[in-house]
Formats: structure tokens, sequence, C-alpha cells
């Protein structure tokens, strides 16, 4: 197919309609993963990012596969070439991984024409993810810290009584009894709306023997250079 190259070896190389359907296919797929994540993720920020990442590493997958075919001499060569490039993101989430995975999975199977695989596989994952998404184990991303200073055990108490009508999820960090013995606690916090975050600390500073109130923002630091 690719004889008008001079210089082209004499690989079988898929013909060229076969290459376009296949990277059709391997970004529609991942598209539809990328779409799966944006709508179970469950974070205050989603990282826009990682949608194309999600997408374009589906499709360069499938790329190299198709390169690759079954030379074992390719191979080796494409995996000389991917280990002088230092890839220096660290993706914190394991949720993003998995489906970073599944992309790259999906965009293998194209590669390599496994369509079934590729297609199957991709629409189960993306109703397991659903299906995981409406359970009791849904993933919150903690984007909040919350720092309160209480008297006593009662207030601890009437705090965590109010902190599930306001946050997907909490988690208590650390506790510090200081010299006045009161007691300064920690926690993580998943805020249902970001607007949410006001109305949390009017309703904590209504609580009787609560000094201090502060709510501050979690910064994500997910890439290292």
């Amino acid at each position: 197919m690719f004889d008008f190259f001079p210089d082209a070896p004499a690989f079988q190389y898929p013909d060229l309609v076969n290459i376009a359907y296949s990277l059709a296919w391997a970004f529609v797929l991942a598209s539809l993963i990328a779409i799966t994540h944006r709508l179970t993720f469950l974070g205050e920020s989603y990282p826009k990012q990682l949608f194309q990442a999600l997408v374009l590493g589906s499709i360069v997958t499938a790329m190299v596969m198709m390169a690759i075919g079954d030379s074992l001499a390719r191979g080796l060569g494409v995996f000389g070439a991917m280990a002088i490039i230092r890839f220096s993101t660290r993706i914190e989430d394991p949720r993003n991984v998995i489906f970073l995975l599944a992309a790259m999975c999906s965009g293998l199977a194209v590669g390599v024409f496994g369509f079934a695989i590729s297609f199957a596989g991709t629409i189960f994952f993306c109703l397991a993810a659903f299906v995981l998404h409406f359970s009791p184990f849904k993933m919150f991303a903690h984007g909040h810290r919350l720092e309160i200073t209480v008297t006593g055990e009662t207030q601890r108490a009437l705090l965590e009584n109010i902190l599930p009508r306001y946050c997907g999820e909490f988690r208590q960090i650390g506790v510090l009894s200081t010299k006045e013995n009161y007691l300064r606690l920690d926690y993580t916090l998943s805020l249902k709306e970001v607007a949410g975050k006001n109305l949390l600390v009017q309703e904590l500073k209504k609580i009787e023997g609560v000094t201090r109130v502060n709510i501050s923002s979690i910064e994500f630091n997910n890439s290292r250079i």
C-alpha cells in the first residue's frame, strides 16, 4: 500500500482503509470511556486535560500496535524508543489511572484488529462504571479541608451530624488537644456543592462551643517535572 515511498521497508502493513477504520473506532471507543469518566466524576473540579489524554492515548496505542504488528524486532524497537521518553506525570487518583488504562487497552485491542474484544470490553467497562457510580461504593475526591476547634466531645458529635448534609464524604485526619483542653479537629471533605461551603461554615458556627472554623481548598498536584 505504501509503495509510493521508495525507501519503505517491505513490511506487511494493513491497508490505508483498515488503518483509518481502526483509528476512527479507537477515537469513538475512547471518547465513550472519557464521557463515562466525566459523567461519573465526583470531584469538585474536573481535570479537562485528562479527557483529552484518554482519547489521544487510545489513538496513539492503536497506532503503535498497528506499527508493531506481529514483529518481535519492531516491538523491541518501540519498547526501546519509549524507554528514552521519561514520563514524569504522577496521577494520584487511582480511578483516573484505571480509566486511562481502559482507554489504552481499548486502543490496543483495536490496533491488533480485535474489534469484538474492544467493543465488548469498552461497553462492559462503561456499564460497570455507571453501576458503581450509583452504588454505595462511589468514590469522592476530597477537595476541601476543615479545621475546627470545639470545647468537647458533645460538639464533635453535633458536628458529625451536620457534615453529611453538605458533604458527599468526609474523613477525620487529625485531632489535637489544646492548652485550654479544647479539641482541634481536622477533616477532609467532599462538598456536594461549591456554594455549600459558606452554608456549612454558617451552620457550624451556630453550634455552641465552636470557637474556630476554617474550610480551605486542597490543591492537588498531579504532575511532577
